[in-house]
């Protein structure tokens, strides 16, 4: 016995320790539920009720504190409200610590509660209970309740997602396993078909009840809509708010009382941009997210791994964004690749026919011949299909091997006959001497594609005569010319990608003239979405179709970024556990395997293996047949369109009927899916198709055999097959699963074949047969896990970059959140005014000139201490000065301008104060005018303090804008050019933490002095006239006359629909960045057919009134 077995007999598995901590919760529950079902339905409702305001009376004195702390704040000065502020955090985060004690000890009642509601509408056509004001607002809206005199009726049937559906289920003992899991902050793996949505009703009702908010991200927005409607009645029962932000528009009302709901659902991608969109508001009307407190996500392992790293952008046009070289070099490239394919279709004949020579040195030159063509053109399906033959691969990896030795030193003698050299595992093309020269053709400069070395160019300026401004021209000249070149490289490159590793119909689909990304998993169209670094442009060119503009980042963040801002973030899927240390290392998220409620069933078979994928498809198309006689369903999963369509011709050919499900029919998904259980059905449709919806099965299919899964390749990822296998034996049916995998699939290809291959040689298999063994099985699994510790590697290491970017966006975000709500204003002018004291007192140390300029130009004052105390003083008692003066300024500045409006808001609030509402103050710096827009009456109830407060909010907002969007830009700048730091042997991961250091450095200091400088010279411009000698009342007029005070337009929500919602999208192994743009795409949406109330109908709240006179007033 093993160590590793002997500690698992002693201790048991991770499962087994999983389910043992959770047993007592679920003992609880059921100790409990007799109670709870002994209960009236009013009584149940009143429990509910009682379990709210204990959650709230737990922690009634720490937020009576909070109240308090906040009211006193604004009296205070400056300098004492850091402290409070500080003791506010600090209760506001023991309030989060102490819900979660409190939701602990409920936990047994609420999923009580909740499974009995359950139970009531699976048994009830109606549950009736005592009508509340939340019943009567209910009833005006939703057609499942209705009020008859003093009583709600709650029907069990209602519309989902288009459909009507009527409520069916009940919690199983594994059921509330999951629901604890969940609400623990942890992951929940659920086989198919085990009631993953059911499940979620338990942690998200326990964890509403705190009046928080939680969130349920979906994958896409048809579940977020179906599942909203399919659960929300349970938790509208018990008097909690339901929406969805996908019903609603971006940056509306509806979006912002969707957030404010107890429990919203939404995609992932509109949580992030509805954040994004947050940190870009001009004014908290705009604001729509609350604090992230809880977010149960769905599908988790398709969220927050593989589009972990995906970047949500959100972008605007640049200058000159349509100067793009993209198709003016496209004809340069395709005529090198165009001579690439022809000399590698030469090369691999040349070499099949030396490669039948006897003589040894004849066939060694054959090999080589091989071996070029396969680095030259290795997608080349001629190629792929004889390195299938016996032998022949075999031949070729020793010659690899012979050219790969000392550090590759021979390989020049490969490469140098092509034109440029295509590495697949690393997804890289590299252009060689040859290729170069033919690209140039007759141009000048035969270095016109070569990047120079920009090193030694710069060192040998150090040695390069005359003055020191030639050598600096000299540099800018050679630094402006590396930064044209590198951009032309950089666009062959992207273009010499689009040409040789992107094939249409496989990565992407060309529709109503554009280039549509599809993605790989679930075969879907990514509608909007595009590709980074300007590979999307280059694939339009290569297509022909319209090169799109190169845009600028406002906002980013990635989804998994954005999903660590949740106090607490949990999920479910079928097919986390592969990835579980993965999830662990990076969220800090457990995973745990929930039991099914029925054993599983299904028969899964060994991988069938051929040798080529002719072979492989023949025998897929009599697999099928011999299926659909014997009466059961079939469902065949396929990697790409292209695949997907060839087996359709097939099978036509066949003339068998079937259904396909790819990115060019994606619409019709629900359908084809409801129909893949029916007898003699077959479906082709991709790995990942139909996650969320189960496929079930009629007694005459179960009967038969239940449906059987046939997978046309392996996955490089495992939970990809995981997720294509459980589309089968859900419940406890019957069903069957088996890949069919050829030596010439991409996995195979790549990673897998070179031993299976020298196997197939050895055995002496002939065309046809096939190899099925569990062994093999085991072998092409670890393969994919070979693929899968790579892809973490890079994931892993793209996310260090954004955590860069990430510790940035937080303080910048955060310093921006305070000046738009103007809670901690002040506090964040004390510290811009104390950094830029710093600042300047570090940078002109011993120059006292200069520090008094700089003090003029930023302070607007004088220098409060002597040139002795200047120079013998230490640079933090003269930062403390140099504040304590600059304050007092500030403080004696802002004063003046509250005393110059104050005359002026007094004579127009009392004499005009019912025609305004809002109006506009100008304030100048000297340089530039700002109109700040305030409220009329808290202006005059503070005397102008709140002039001054908007003020600050204004031009702090205004300047972190500003820096910001440029900071974000040098950024993607920055980002792009380290990576030629690993042509001189640097870590460019390195470089980009230094750099990026140095720019946020430089930006902060930046905006801190630009802010501090208009701050301390902003004053209110006045008119200048003769001095009179008048009553003061009448001086308070002549002040009204000359302060040009305005009415200011009410405030009007900002016009987002001029930037464009991106996303990065990151595919394929170790395929470069996408970036994305979703533009409004017309949606296929099911018709809903809502209750109309006529105008002079009883309102159906049941007040007895016309709906015109109550819920129906003002529409």
């Amino acid at each position: 016995m093993g160590f590793n077995e002997f500690m698992t007999k002693l201790f048991g598995n991770k499962s087994q320790r999983d389910l043992k901590e959770i047993d007592p919760y679920v003992n609880k529950i059921k100790a409990i539920y007799p109670e709870i079902q002994r209960l009236s339905n009013d009584e149940l409702r009143a429990k509910t009720d009682e379990i709210k305001q204990r959650i709230q009376d737990y922690v009634a004195t720490e937020n009576a504190r909070v109240e308090e702390l906040r009211k006193g704040i604004e009296e205070k000065e400056l300098e004492e409200r850091e402290t409070i502020w500080a003791e506010v955090d600090v209760i506001e985060k023991s309030i989060t610590e102490k819900m979660e004690v409190v939701l602990e000890e409920s936990l047994p009642e609420v999923f009580s509660i909740m499974k009995e509601t359950a139970r009531r509408f699976t048994e009830n056509e109606k549950v009736i209970v005592t009508a509340n004001q939340f019943d009567r607002d209910l009833a005006t809206k939703h057609d499942f309740v209705s009020i008859e005199d003093d009583k709600a009726i709650y029907l069990n049937h209602w519309k989902a997602g288009g459909n009507d559906i009527k409520w069916e289920m009940i919690h199983y003992d594994v059921q509330l396993f999951g629901g604890v899991v969940l609400h623990k902050g942890k992951i929940a793996e659920m086989a198919t078909g085990e009631g993953k949505t059911l499940v979620a009703t338990l942690p998200v009702f326990l964890n509403a009840l705190t009046r928080k908010g939680v969130h349920v991200v979906t994958v896409n927005d048809y579940l977020s809509k179906r599942d909203s409607e399919w659960m929300g009645p349970l938790y509208m029962f018990h008097g909690l708010s339901v929406d969805c932000i996908d019903k609603h528009q971006p940056n509306s009302d509806a979006r912002r009382a969707a957030y404010n709901a107890d429990i919203t659902f939404g995609t992932n991608n509109e949580f992030g941009f509805d954040y994004l969109r947050d940190n870009m508001a001009i004014s908290p009307q705009d604001l729509v997210q609350r604090k992230h407190n809880y977010a149960i996500v769905d599908e988790v392992d398709s969220v927050l791994i593989d589009d972990a790293r995906t970047p949500l952008i959100i972008s605007g046009p640049i200058p000159k964004g349509d100067d793009q070289l993209f198709e003016e070099f496209r004809n340069n490239v395709e005529v090198v690749v165009n001579a690439q394919k022809n000399l590698c279709t030469k090369l691999l004949t040349e070499a099949k026919s030396k490669m039948l020579s006897e003589d040894s040195k004849v066939k060694e030159e054959g090999t080589l011949l091989l071996y070029r063509s396969f680095k030259g053109y290795p997608r080349n399906k001629a190629l792929i299909k004889y390195l299938s033959e016996q032998g022949v691969k075999a031949a070729m990896l020793k010659t690899e091997e012979q050219y790969m030795a000392e550090n590759m030193r021979n390989m020049h003698l490969v490469t140098d006959e092509l034109f440029f050299v295509i590495d697949e595992k690393n997804n890289s093309i590299e252009l060689t001497d040859k290729g170069i020269d033919l690209m140039t053709g007759n141009s000048d400069d035969p270095h016109f594609f070569v990047l120079p070395d920009i090193t030694s160019e710069l060192s040998q300026l150090d040695n390069m005569p005359g003055s020191e401004t030639e050598r600096q021209a000299r540099k800018d000249e050679i630094l402006a010319n590396y930064a044209v070149k590198s951009e032309r490289v950089h666009t062959i490159n992207q273009l010499l990608k689009a040409y040789t590793l992107f094939e249409k119909d496989d990565e992407y689909v060309v529709m109503d003239n554009k280039v549509m990304i599809v993605d790989e998993q679930t075969g879907r169209i990514m509608e909007g979405r595009r590709y980074s670094d300007g590979l999307h442009q280059a694939i339009e060119a290569k297509e022909r179709v319209k090169v799109e503009a190169a845009t600028q980042t406002f906002a980013t963040i990635t989804l998994q970024n954005y999903f660590r801002m949740y106090h607490k973030l949990s999920g479910m899927t079928g097919t986390a556990e592969t990835e579980a240390g993965e999830l662990w290392n990076i969220y800090k998220l457990d995973v745990v395997v929930i039991p099914t409620n029925r054993p599983i069933s299904r028969k899964d078979m060994n991988d069938r293996i051929y040798k080529t994928k002719r072979e492989k498809y023949s025998a897929v198309i009599d697999e099928i047949s011999s299926l659909i006689e014997a009466g059961r369903p079939v469902l065949v999963g396929t990697t790409s369109v292209e695949i997907s369509e060839l087996l359709s011709r097939m099978l036509t050919l066949r003339k068998i009927p079937h259904n396909v499900l790819n990115a060019k029919l994606h619409q019709r998904e629900a359908d084809i899916v409801a129909q893949a259980g029916q007898a003699r059905t077959v479906t082709i449709a991709t790995n990942m198709a139909g996650r969320g919806t189960d496929i079930k099965l009629s007694a005459e299919v179960k009967a038969a055999g239940g449906l059987a899964i046939i997978g046309t390749e392996r996955h490089e990822s495992r939970r990809v097959d995981r997720q294509l296998r459980g589309r089968a034996g859900r419940q406890g049916d019957p069903g069957s699963s088996v890949f069919y995998v050829s030596l010439e699939d991409d996995l195979m290809r790549l990673f897998a074949s070179e031993r299976i291959a020298g196997l197939m040689d050895k055995l002496g298999f002939k065309e046809g047969e096939v190899l099925e063994h569990n062994m093999l099985s085991k072998s092409v699994e670890r393969a994919q896990k070979k693929v899968e510790e790579n892809n973490f590697g890079i994931r892993k290491r793209l996310l260090e970059y954004d955590d860069v970017m990430n510790s940035q966006r937080e303080v910048v975000y955060s310093r921006r959140r305070h000046a738009l709500l103007g809670e901690r204003i002040g506090i964040d002018v004390l510290n811009t005014i104390y950094d830029t004291s710093s600042a300047i007192v570090d940078q002109h140390e011993g120059d006292f000139e200069s520090f008094k300029l700089e003090l003029f130009k930023v302070f607007a004052m004088e220098c409060p201490f002597t040139e002795d105390e200047f120079r013998s003083g230490k640079s933090d008692a003269l930062t403390d000065k140099l504040f304590g003066a600059a304050l007092k300024t500030f403080k004696r500045k802002m004063e003046r301008l509250s005393e110059v409006a104050n005359p002026v808001i007094k004579q127009v609030y009392e004499n005009q104060g019912g025609m305004y509402e809002n109006i506009m103050i100008p304030i100048t710096d000297g340089k530039r005018m700002y109109n700040i827009s305030c409220n009329l009456k808290e202006a005059y109830e503070t005397e102008c303090k709140a002039i001054v407060k908007s003020f600050q909010k204004s031009i702090v907002l205004h300047t972190i804008d500003e820096a910001w969007k440029e900071h974000l830009r040098e950024m993607d700048e920055l980002r792009h050019s380290v990576q030629n730091a690993s042509y001189e042997n640097k870590d460019p991961l390195l470089i980009y933490k230094l750099e990026s250091y140095n720019l946020f450095k430089t930006m902060v200091d930046n905006m801190n002095r630009k802010t501090a400088s208009i701050l301390m010279r902003g004053q209110i411009p006045v008119r200048e006239e003769p001095r009179q000698t008048q009553a003061e009342a009448e001086a308070a007029h002549a002040a009204a006359q000359r302060v040009a005070v305005q009415q200011a337009a009410p405030e009007k929500r900002q016009d987002m629909s001029k930037y464009r919602t991106q996303k990065d999208e990151i595919g394929g192994t170790t395929q470069p960045e996408e970036r994305a743009e979703q533009r409004p795409q017309p949606k296929h949406e099911p018709v809903r057919v809502e209750k109309q109330v006529g105008r002079n109908d009883a309102c159906p709240c049941g007040s007895g009134k016309k709906y015109k006179n109550c819920h129906g007033k003002g529409l």
